[in-house]
């Protein structure tokens, strides 16, 4: 645990970002959440935030104690300026340009700044993000030398010390899943399997072996696959 360091985590309430929430609660003295509605088609994670909070509070005391406010931001002009499968009723397709039709442009870029200017009035020194760069849809915001550019350009403009940590920036979803067990044993694992979502189009009907979702969209086919390599590791 750091002593004395404050970090807002970005939750959306996938599984990515509870397993960075259960990071920086076993690290910081105080964490806060921000979350953001941005006209996202799984809009679904938003529905599942608040009582996934509370859940996280339970895992421990210390936890609770650690976990304060969730800010939830209104960024609603992405789906106005942008057009991609996450915010239209569109087919998941790869582009033109290489990059898959979920990615939407500037969405973590603007959630960073977003973030940012909240931790700066919130008095917060730690920014955690789940941007990951080995199992990924190949986004260019996901990448590390993006973080760290706009941690540059963030400190600048603000004139801050910000830090933005990226807990699984080079680890693949199998090691977020065992990152998760490591925090949290097994009943951390046991909640992000159940309670948070990840499938892009929403789908929350049956509950599989890795959680719930269509199991066939890219976000869903990373999930099962390393929550069953995880699971293979364990044996």
């Amino acid at each position: 645990m750091t002593t004395n360091i404050s970090a807002l985590v970005l939750f959306s309430g996938g599984q990515d970002s509870t397993t960075c929430l259960a990071w920086a609660l076993s690290r910081y003295q105080r964490v806060e959440t921000i979350g953001f509605d941005y006209g996202q088609r799984h809009a679904i994670e938003l529905s599942v935030r608040p009582a996934l909070l509370q859940k996280m509070r339970l895992q421990s005391a210390d936890w609770a104690g650690k976990l304060g406010e969730d800010h939830m931001i209104d960024l609603s002009l992405i789906s106005k300026i942008s057009d991609t499968a996450l915010t239209s009723d569109v087919a998941i397709a790869m582009q033109d340009n290489g990059l898959p039709n979920t990615f939407v442009p500037g969405r973590n870029l603007l959630f960073m700044t977003v973030a940012a200017t909240v931790a700066y009035r919130r008095g917060l020194d730690v920014l955690v993000g789940g941007m990951c760069e080995t199992d990924f849809s190949g986004y260019p915001d996901c990448r590390d030398d993006t973080m760290k550019a706009m941690q540059v350009a963030l400190n600048l403009g603000m004139a801050t010390r910000l830090k933005l940590e990226t807990p699984l920036m080079w680890i693949d979803k199998a090691a977020t899943w065992k990152l998760a067990d490591e925090l949290g044993g097994q009943a951390l694992v046991d909640l992000i399997r159940a309670d948070t979502h990840t499938c892009y189009l929403g789908e929350r009907g049956a509950l599989h072996d890795w959680g719930y979702g269509c199991g066939t969209c890219p976000a869903c086919e990373l999930r099962a696959r390393g929550y069953r390599q995880f699971i293979a590791g364990k044996a």
